[in-house]
């Protein structure tokens, strides 16, 4: 009886396949040596970082603590008298207008602080009326002691060209009272004993009403002493 017959292959057999050889990466770990140039220059940021921390925390802490100790008031500007003797619109053409203006105005400035002067390096007056300026008075430097009171005069004479809304001078004419605003524009230091601190730009408004005097007499009423607000 003869066997049966085997099957015929297709080509040598092998067997399965052998997978390719995995690719290793070294990855260095902490522990790994680096650049010594860069590991020097980390050092030496790490160490500028945290002193620069450190001295800005400790003037942090100084200035808080000095604040704390003379507790700083804030100055008090007033405007005590307005001479208004000339105030007039007149029309030149469709669209714009000229202000003949003359205002003197007393000012003080109160500083009340016991331990502290005030730089006054520049003060700059400005005039607005309707929102618009009209004069502009420079002032001279100078130094303010502690709780001390100085008065200033501030001159504004001339005349200048505005827009045209004669609406609001209008209904002020009759009344001889007119709305004008001064605005001081500063830039004051600050002395604790031999310490100045940087420059500050504060900027004080002062909206007065202003009558208009005739021949030495205010049309309507008196000027009343006006506080101004300190916008730092």
């Amino acid at each position: 009886m003869s066997s049966p017959k085997q099957p015929q292959l297709n080509g040598a057999y092998y067997g399965p396949s052998i997978p390719p050889p995995s690719k290793t990466y070294h990855r260095p770990g902490r522990g790994s040596s680096c650049n010594p140039l860069s590991c020097l220059c980390g050092c030496i940021f790490n160490c500028f970082f945290k002193i620069l921390f450190s001295i800005l925390l400790t003037a942090g802490l100084v200035l808080f603590l000095l604040w704390l100790a003379f507790r700083p008031t804030r100055v008090k500007f007033h405007v005590t008298d307005a001479a208004l003797t000339q105030f007039n619109l007149n029309t030149t053409n469709a669209t714009g207008s000229t202000l003949f203006y003359n205002l003197d105005l007393n000012l003080t400035i109160r500083n009340p602080n016991k331990h502290i002067g005030i730089y006054y390096d520049r003060i700059e007056a400005r005039a607005f009326y309707g929102g618009q300026r009209f004069a502009v008075d420079t002032l001279t430097p100078f130094y303010q002691g502690k709780k001390n009171t100085t008065e200033l005069n501030v001159a504004f004479q001339g005349e200048h060209i505005v827009v045209n809304d004669g609406s609001l001078y209008d209904s002020e004419k009759g009344s001889g009272v007119y709305s004008i605003d001064v605005k001081l524009y500063l830039r004051v230091r600050f002395k604790l004993r031999a310490v100045k601190t940087p420059r500050f730009k504060p900027k004080i408004e002062c909206d007065l009403k202003v009558p208009l005097d005739s021949n030495g007499k205010a049309s309507s009423g008196t000027f009343q002493t006006t506080k101004c607000g300190l916008d730092w």
